[in-house]
Order: C-alpha cells, then sequence, then structure tokens
C-alpha cells in the first residue's frame, strides 16, 4: 500500500524567501511563516516589541498597523513576491501559502490573493473568517461585484 505525501518546507527567514528556486528544485510546496519572517525583517522580536514599541510606532503613524496583526505588503510582501517568482521559474506548478496568524487576517488574506499564493493557514478560532475574508478577495481579483442578499 502506498501512502501519498507531499515533500515541502518553510519559509520563515529572509535568506530562505532569497533563495526559493533551490528550495523549489526539491519540494511540492512552499509555506512562509510569516510570524518569523516578520520577525526576522524587521529584526525585532514578537514578544519584545509588542506590548513596548508597536503602540507608539502605530499611534505616531511611524507603521500604519502592526505588522504582526497585518502582513506588511513593501517589506515581508517583497520578500514573497521575491520568493514566488523563483519558486515558479524553477517549479510552476508548486503550491505556495502562508502559515500564522496573518492567515486569519482579512487585509493580509486579501495580499496573498493579490500576490498569487495558493493557501492561507491560521488557528481555528479565526477559520470562518478566513475563509470569508478569502471569498471576498476571491471576488475582487475577478473585477465582478460580489452578489449582495436580498432585503424584505
Amino acid at each position: 500500500m502506498s501512502v501519498p505525501y507531499a515533500v515541502g518546507t518553510m519559509v520563515e527567514t529572509p535568506r530562505a524567501a532569497l533563495i526559493a528556486d533551490q528550495l523549489a528544485g526539491i519540494a511540492q510546496f512552499l509555506s512562509f511563516g510569516t510570524n518569523d519572517l516578520t520577525q526576522l525583517t524587521y529584526g525585532f522580536s514578537r514578544d519584545d516589541v509588542e506590548a513596548q514599541l508597536l503602540t507608539a510606532y502605530t499611534e505616531r503613524e511611524l507603521l500604519p498597523v502592526s505588522p504582526f496583526a497585518s502582513l506588511d505588503p513593501d517589506g515581508v510582501g517583497a520578500l514573497i513576491r521575491t520568493a514566488i517568482a523563483h519558486a515558479r521559474k524553477v517549479h510552476p506548478a508548486i503550491k505556495l501559502g502562508i502559515c500564522g496568524e496573518h492567515g486569519g487576517d482579512p487585509a493580509s488574506i486579501e495580499l496573498c490573493e493579490r500576490m498569487g499564493l495558493d493557501y492561507v493557514s491560521c488557528s481555528p478560532s479565526r477559520v470562518p473568517g478566513a475563509r470569508l475574508a478569502a471569498a471576498h478577495a476571491a471576488v475582487a481579483a475577478t473585477g465582478t461585484q460580489p452578489v449582495t442578499p436580498a432585503t424584505g
């Protein structure tokens, strides 16, 4: 009896994102670990900065939102877009997605849809909202308007 399986890897460091072509040469999927990738891209520990600095950064508009709450499109997103391009050059059918709390954030899900990722994963309590956000992002990507239920 054979058991179907896929071999993949987590991409949790900027270097791993930059060498995604090498990883894609031996993997069927890459999953971007957005919590660790965010920490390493920003160069700070989530545990240290969330309580002490991020509130001040967002209040002073140095950051629009905590990069741990919503995926940073310009920094972390740029690394992911680079990794997607490199990986798909080597392995066009590779499955690509994210793993982490960003997978439950509607703005992050919409960014993942725009970047062409195949899936998001998140904690179980965030799955219903993530499914709804993914549906909205998919509809928005088609350029059509969602059907609004009639009220009576």
